[in-house]
């Protein structure tokens, strides 16, 4: 069953890898080999890379982009609400259009306006960028996917069940009784949706973005202000079910009294530990998926920067990039998983932490 599933991904993923390395040279790829080689500049490429975007790029063909062009929805102080596609956007400003995109100053990348003042400013944009667009389609097939799991469940017929569903069926028996039930204790099956949602949904996103092809290839558990919703959300739950206990040890830890009155030095350290916990969450995510697309774009551009010392360096250093790449992307597969099993595995930790210690107590003894 679990054999199944592996070969299933990985020969998705090995697919995924090929199309990669045409992406990333796609990139690169809009103008003369030597020219690039000179004018390329590696951390603007990556950065663009990985930054958010109001359209969706597809592919190239005999030198013509593809692209799926994004709503944007603004609303102004001068112009009022404003709902168009962008395509119409440029990124210099025009006195046909009251919005572009801005080349460069701290709204670089963001659409912009100018005011009366002649002052460059952000309205309010609520527009569907690639980011945003990637977290809708990926909500939709995971809950697609756990929602047909869970019908195939009611009627009984996901026994003995093999190939994806079973791999499924075993991510979830594992989390729940390998690290749910453990951590939280007796009453892990009310926190227990919250966890398994959180897991499938970084592991899903994680994955999604190492394949360059559309629906994939947005930087969504990259993108920070994700990572700190998913944080933030796992703050708020630790907060809100804290016992009596997590809340005396909180405010009035069991030390010696001078490290807690009239100074309340143990309790200011408490407080931030309670705000560090969920931002080292949020940066770990954050920074490992970014890290990793940063690597590959990286390495792939080796191909390009060597254009100039000749064919024989730039054929030898061609071959490092590919095989490095292969290995990086193989390694991002497995940080995926890592990445999601740690976010799951301490949200667990923290919450079991926050329960009475006798429930997590008693729980642990009779899984023993």
């Amino acid at each position: 069953m679990i054999k199944k599933f592996n070969i299933i991904l990985l020969l998705f993923l090995s697919v995924s890898f090929l199309f990669s390395d045409v992406s990333a040279q796609e990139t690169v790829k809009n103008a003369p080999t030597q020219e690039v080689a000179e004018e390329l500049d590696i951390k603007e490429l990556i950065l663009d890379h990985l930054a958010d975007t109001y359209e969706w790029h597809l592919f190239t063909w005999n030198e013509e982009s593809y692209t799926i062009h994004l709503p944007v929805i603004l609303y102004s102080k001068t112009y009022g609400w404003n709902v168009f596609s962008s395509s119409k956007l440029e990124h210099v400003k025009s006195l046909d259009n009251h919005f572009y995109i801005a080349s460069e100053g701290d709204y670089a990348g963001k659409i912009v306006e100018r005011n009366m003042l002649d002052e460059e400013v952000r309205p309010l944009d609520l527009s569907l960028t690639k980011n945003a667009a990637s977290l809708l389609i990926s909500s939709f097939l995971l809950i697609v996917i756990i929602l047909s799991m869970a019908k195939r469940y009611r009627n009984g017929s996901l026994d003995g069940e093999k190939g994806f569903t079973g791999g499924m069926e075993f991510l979830i028996y594992a989390i729940t009784n390998q690290i749910i039930k453990p951590s939280i204790g007796k009453e892990y099956k009310k926190f227990a949706p919250y966890v398994l949602t959180l897991f499938f949904f970084i592991l899903f996103n994680n994955l999604l973005g190492l394949v360059p092809i559309f629906p994939g290839g947005a930087n969504v558990t990259g993108n920070i202000a994700v990572t700190m919703v998913l944080a933030l959300f796992t703050f708020i739950i630790v907060n809100f079910a804290g016992s009596k206990h997590y809340y005396k040890d909180l405010f009035w830890p069991d030390v010696p009294v001078f490290l807690k009155a009239p100074f309340p030095l143990m309790q200011i350290i408490e407080l931030v530990g309670t705000i560090t916990k969920p931002f080292a969450l949020m940066i770990r995510l954050f920074a490992n998926i970014t890290a990793g697309h940063s690597i590959l774009l990286g390495l792939t551009s080796l191909v390009f920067i060597t254009v100039s010392l000749g064919p024989a360096i730039n054929g030898g250093m061609t071959a490092v990039s590919v095989l490095f790449n292969l290995f990086i992307f193989f390694l991002e597969i497995l940080v995926a998983f890592i990445q999601a099993y740690i976010f799951t595995l301490l949200t667990s930790v923290f919450i079991g932490m926050a329960r009475p210690p006798e429930l997590v107590k008693k729980q642990k003894v009779e899984s023993n």
